[in-house]
């Protein structure tokens, strides 16, 4: 018996069209030709297609000024790798213009044939670099969770990226079961007393290589904004100092995780500053530079990818 194709919904129009565009080459009228639709139908599924994402493109020229300012970092933070991607102008979404450099960045690692342990963080640039990679078959590495995957509500992280990017590379992946952070410091060491806890924090101390974001401190802050923390909980970390937060663990203007607010009850793991291995921070925009400075100077993190604006504006910190 033959199998009845269903029949072609927009989003399988669009996809086609921004294949043909994109990749085939076409011209609009030759793709509306092609699907059987006007001119204006087929530049309308083209728009959509890069709109809702179908379609990724990345950039293969490498701009001189990105370059300049990769190799000012790298002189200036001592880092191991760094990535700067062309800005996308005034008032855009930063992590749209780093998004695909991330991406490259990651499966560079995912690509190598030894067994690696990859840790990551959580975020908003996470995501989208993870929405940005190419699926890809990487059975041989192992990705782990540096930070908890339960919201204060009892649902999962919306931000949670281990299992996005393990549906992309079919890897093995351990989530971290306990909450971002507990709602005491008792809690938090229950949790971390259980067996399966303690096995996927041992595996992501012993990371190969560590992905994070960076969040800020400021009233903007991701921790408040997404619930994590109370206004009273985001003014008191403040008044001690605190800039930045890496996989939900505070820190000042120089890099030095405080001993205040939730640190005493963030669950998952710390990344320990000065490792001897990949620890690549993820993030750009102004409203960040205090806390990516901060993280560089500790070297919390040895590697960044972020964009043109925001690595001029960490140089001119420094």
């Amino acid at each position: 018996m033959s199998r009845i194709d269903p029949e072609p919904t927009p989003t399988d129009d669009a996809a086609r069209a921004g294949w043909l565009y994109y990749v085939g080459g076409m011209t609009q009228d030759q793709i509306a030709a092609e699907l059987g639709v006007s001119r204006q139908r087929a530049q309308r599924l083209v728009s959509r297609a890069m709109s809702e994402g179908l379609i990724h493109v990345r950039l293969n020229h490498k701009i001189g000024a990105c370059l300049d300012l990769e190799s000012d970092l790298t002189a200036r933070f001592g880092l191991s790798r760094c990535r700067v991607a062309a800005g996308l102008g005034a008032g855009a979404d930063a992590n749209r213009a780093i998004a695909p450099a991330a991406a490259a960045e990651l499966e560079r690692f995912l690509r190598m044939a030894d067994p690696l342990v990859v840790a990551l963080g959580t975020g908003r640039a996470m995501r989208g670099m993870v929405d940005a990679m190419t699926p890809m078959d990487a059975e041989q590495h192992r990705l782990v969770s540096l930070i908890g995957n339960i919201a204060p509500d009892g649902s999962a992280s919306f931000f949670d990226v281990v299992m996005r990017i393990a549906d992309k590379v079919r890897a093995p992946h351990y989530p971290m079961p306990v909450p971002v952070i507990s709602p005491t410091p008792e809690e938090n060491a229950a949790f971390h007393a259980l067996e399966p806890v303690r096995k996927v924090v041992e595996l992501a101390r012993a990371a190969d290589v560590v992905f994070v974001g960076v969040g800020q401190m400021s009233a903007d802050a991701p921790l408040r904004t997404d619930g994590f923390v109370t206004q009273n909980e985001l003014t008191q970390m403040q008044a001690a100092g605190a800039v930045g937060e890496v996989a939900g663990w505070v820190y000042d203007s120089a890099g030095i995780y405080l001993d205040v607010g939730t640190n005493h009850r963030t669950g998952g793991v710390r990344v320990t500053p000065g490792l001897d291995r990949p620890a690549v921070g993820i993030a750009a925009g102004a409203s960040k530079v205090p806390a990516i400075f901060g993280a560089l100077k500790s070297r919390i993190i040895n590697g960044l990818v972020t964009d043109e604006p925001t690595a001029r504006d960490l140089l001119s910190q420094a």
